[in-house]
Formats: C-alpha cells, sequence, structure tokens
C-alpha cells in the first residue's frame, strides 16, 4: 500500500476531489469521535451534533473563518478545490456552500496525508465553533 506523502503526490494531479473525498472521512471521524465526549449519551444526540456540524453550510463557514491563516500551498489547495465541477451538490445546501465545503474537505484531506497534526487539528476544531 502506498504511504500517505506519495499518495498525496498523486492526487495533487487530480482535479482535487478525491482528496476532498479523503477529506470529508477525516472531518467526519473527528465529528463522531467528539460528540461522543458530550455528557448526553444518546444516539438521537450524537447524531444530532455530528450532522449539524458535517454539513456543507458548517463546513463553508469554518473555511471561511480559517481563510486568512492559511498559507501559499493550502490557499493552492482551496482555490482549486473550489474551482472543483462535482456532478452533483448537496441537496440542502447553496452551490456556493457545497463549493467552499469541496475545499475544505480538500484542506482537511491534504493535511491528513501531509501529516501535518498541528494544522489538521487547528481547522478540524474550526468546524466545532
Amino acid at each position: 500500500m502506498e504511504n500517505k506523502k506519495s499518495l498525496l503526490e498523486k492526487l495533487l494531479k487530480t482535479n482535487l476531489l478525491p482528496l476532498a473525498f479523503l477529506g470529508d472521512s477525516v472531518h467526519t471521524l473527528f465529528v463522531r469521535e467528539k460528540s461522543l465526549l458530550k455528557d448526553d449519551a444518546k444516539m438521537a444526540s450524537y447524531n444530532s451534533f455530528s450532522s449539524s456540524k458535517c454539513k456543507a453550510q458548517n463546513q463553508a463557514f469554518a473555511l471561511k473563518q480559517i481563510i486568512d491563516r492559511l498559507n501559499e500551498d493550502e490557499l493552492e489547495i482551496v482555490r482549486r478545490a473550489r474551482n472543483a465541477k462535482p456532478k452533483h451538490h448537496a441537496k440542502n445546501s447553496t452551490s456556493a456552500d457545497y463549493s467552499f465545503a469541496t475545499a475544505y474537505e480538500a484542506l482537511i484531506g491534504y493535511l491528513y496525508l501531509k501529516e501535518d497534526q498541528d494544522r489538521l487539528i487547528e481547522f478540524l476544531n474550526s468546524s466545532l465553533e
């Protein structure tokens, strides 16, 4: 199996939607783990918290909150992912929110594969604020 760095190099040669696909999984896992830390130990509460934080509108908002802190490489990932042309978008979001959410997910996927844990956790936490 390829290591993360070689997978990142491979995905950077694409339109970045596969990177967003990976980032979505990383973000979802992070949010679900955080939901389990809440005091309310009911599945409905876990699901409600997680779905609210993982929706496109929240991810778009998270990206807008951190955009000023991104370095050149991260901004390039965001730009390329925002310009990607997915074949569909979330049914309960605007196309602008979906575009920003895709960019946020690609950034998360990029940081995950780059193994930049500090930036990854910093930006994942932005989606919980």
